[in-house]
């Protein structure tokens, strides 16, 4: 940029970038970075707090761990104001002395991560080459020292930063190519002489990462020669499990730092999209999978969050690691004394054979639900906020989302909280309250799909009259109507159950409670239960699925009769979105329904999975089918995103 006679200068204002070629997608883009962001400070956030309250996690290794948790928050607070200004309100704008501030703590926190991977190193070298010495070694006044030097290390050193960039003129324009602001970027704008900042910019890269990803080395070839000489094979597998968390931290750190490194020495040809997302991984994953690491991997940790989410339990009483324990007296005490018993809690079950890897486990899960909620919460207010949405259709796709949030969450307590904590005790009235909500959710989310093949029926045989036919208090009194039957059939149901008397074990067979597990476990005659149960899910699942093959049937018909060929595809094409919908709902259903009358020896695992299926996958496939498949749906999202955009 040049000023008015013509000499560089420096610039007020410098101009970030989005994700190049990806403008129109930008709403989507934002989302993606919240969740980022959500899960990055969250979850540091909670190891911080653990760590802090929890004395049995003062020890060297959690200390260690609250500096790589402190530290990523400060990664993720450098870059989340420039990157949410960028992508939510597309204000792209920010000053140049703000920028270098920006500068310096990205890369400053960049650089101290480094150095507490290293410091987290010479932890695991002392834990298994020196265990005898590690807590005389490794005193609080030493981690402190140890903390403090890496922090005066990172700062020192960046410190020049500013003020080397500072002192350049800048005549190539003002836009960045990132929604921060790098040094490297900076330095492709300036048109000064740039020699100072790349040779001082490479001497702190090697004086840093490259001494540090050495030592790293170092040290695990010492730790990989202490272990081979343990005699026992079980101890060494036991010692390098202590590593494991660890070396995941580092891969996820250097990983993205070489391969940014590669590209940008050896692909210089590659499309923008590709440095900027390399570089997005490099700041944005490591924060956000630390806390997922050492939470999944970390026994202590997920011990230390269960004790704090149980500790009125735990004062009661209550230990979770007896819970084994618990089951077998109280299912033992019943089977011997034949005597009826009232239940205070049950006890539910994980993922049968796959109990070890739970923790691994909770991830897919958990992304199922972040995709279910968000992506038909999405749905909801896109609907309510775009007037072009206000037709019967879209109605009724947003009474679909609320079942497919109400499903969801009815079962999101128990699952996260056995993968998470292994936190199987739940009271008895909690699980009939979740059992009433599961089944209440699931028998409406029936009727809605009914009303939604109504709805194509009317669009299709009667198009002239659909608005008439399908006005807004008709479409209520329909919502009103599926909530109604599905609360008077469900209610009789926890109600019945808690009349009978319970002498039978009190483990149900699923991370969730069911009123086919409930009902396995009366010592009294449950006849009235089992024909109650038949009875809603004829009235239910068995009326509905019935009337919406008959209304496409009628709707085939009707179709037939188009002389059109493109006509008939274009009635037909409507109806796409919803016949997903249908099946991705009804054959789960079915799948179901054949395992637990035509393979009642098949392996737990196989029910659980068929069960898991049935309830997590169309809460995640709707919201995804209508938003692929329905162009008004996507213009809402849009919409939606783009409105605060508007108002600047």
């Amino acid at each position: 940029m040049l000023g008015l006679n013509g000499t560089p200068f420096q610039p007020d204002t410098l101009q970030l970038t989005g994700i190049p070629g990806m403008q129109t997608g930008q709403a989507w883009v934002a989302l993606v970075f919240c969740i980022l962001y959500l899960i990055s400070i969250a979850g540091n956030l909670s190891i911080l707090a653990l760590v802090v309250r929890e004395p049995a996690l003062h020890q060297p290794m959690y200390y260690f761990l609250s500096m790589l948790s402190l530290n990523d928050l400060g990664v993720s607070f450098s870059t989340l104001p420039t990157v949410l200004a960028t992508f939510c309100f597309n204000y792209r704008h920010v000053g140049f002395d703000a920028c270098l501030v920006q500068m310096f703590f990205i890369h400053t926190f960049s650089f101290m991560e480094s150095g507490i991977l290293l410091a987290m190193s010479f932890d695991r070298f002392v834990a298994i080459c020196d265990p005898l010495h590690y807590a005389t070694v490794l005193t609080n006044s030493c981690i402190l020292a140890m903390g403090l030097g890496i922090l005066a290390k990172s700062f020192t050193t960046l410190l020049p930063f500013p003020f080397l960039v500072k002192r350049l003129p800048f005549c190539k324009g003002n836009v960045l190519h990132h929604s921060y602001c790098l040094h490297p970027d900076l330095m492709k704008v300036a048109c000064g002489d740039v020699r100072v900042n790349n040779i001082y910019g490479l001497f702190v890269v090697i004086f840093t990462y490259g001494i540090d990803s050495t030592f790293i080395l170092l040290s695990y070839a010492l730790i990989l020669r202490a272990v081979l000489a343990i005699a026992s094979q079980e101890q060494r597998l036991k010692a390098l499990n202590t590593c494991i968390s660890h070396i995941c931290a580092v891969m996820a750190f250097y990983v993205p730092i070489i391969a940014v490194s590669m590209i940008h020495r050896f692909w210089k040809s590659a499309p923008p999209v590709a440095h900027v997302m390399m570089s997005n991984v490099y700041l944005f994953v490591p924060p956000m999978l630390n806390p997922i690491i050492y939470s999944v991997k970390t026994k202590e940790i997920r011990r230390g969050i269960l004790k704090a989410c149980y500790k009125s339990r735990a004062e009661e009483g209550y230990r979770p690691e007896r819970t084994p324990l618990l089951i077998s007296a109280f299912g033992d005490m019943g089977a011997k004394n034949n005597e009826s018993l009232d239940f205070l809690s049950v006890f539910l079950t994980g993922i049968p054979g796959l109990e070890p890897h739970h923790g691994w486990l909770s991830i897919p899960f958990f992304t199922m639900y972040i995709v279910a909620i968000v992506g038909n919460s999405l749905i909801m207010a896109a609907v309510k906020a775009d007037p072009a949405l206000h037709e019967p259709m879209y109605l009724f796709l947003s009474m679909l989302a609320v079942t497919e949030v109400g499903v969801s969450v009815s079962t999101l307590p128990t699952v996260m909280g056995i993968l998470w904590f292994d936190a199987r005790q739940v009271d008895f009235d909690g699980c009939l309250s979740q059992m009433f909500f599961i089944h209440t959710f699931s028998c409406m989310e029936s009727g809605v799909l009914l009303a939604m093949s109504y709805d194509r029926f009317v669009a299709i045989y009667n198009p002239l009259r659909y608005t008439a036919i399908l006005t807004l208090p008709r479409i209520i009194c329909m919502g009103l109507g599926i909530t109604l039957k599905s609360v008077t059939l469900m209610a009789p149901l926890p109600i019945l159950l808690k009349q009978l008397p319970y002498c039978h074990t009190n483990i149900l067979s699923h991370s969730y409670c069911l009123h086919s597990d409930l009902i396995q476990l009366p010592c009294a005659d449950t006849k009235l239960n089992s024909i109650l149960g038949l009875a809603i899910v004829l009235a239910t699942f068995g009326l509905d699925s019935l009337f919406i093959v008959v209304s496409y049937i009628l709707i085939l018909y009707t179709v037939l009769g188009i002389a059109s060929g493109e006509g008939r595809w274009k009635a037909l094409n409507t109806c796409v979105s919803h016949i997903c919908a249908v099946l991705v709902y009804y054959v789960p259903m079915i799948g179901v329904s054949v395992m637990h009358r035509a393979a009642k020896h098949a392996s737990p695992l196989v029910h659980t999975l068929m069960s898991s299926i049935y309830l997590f996958v169309p809460p995640v496939l709707n919201p995804i089918i209508y938003s692929v498949k329905t162009k008004s749906i996507r213009q809402g999202i849009a919409t939606l995103f783009s409105c605060k955009r508007e108002l600047l």
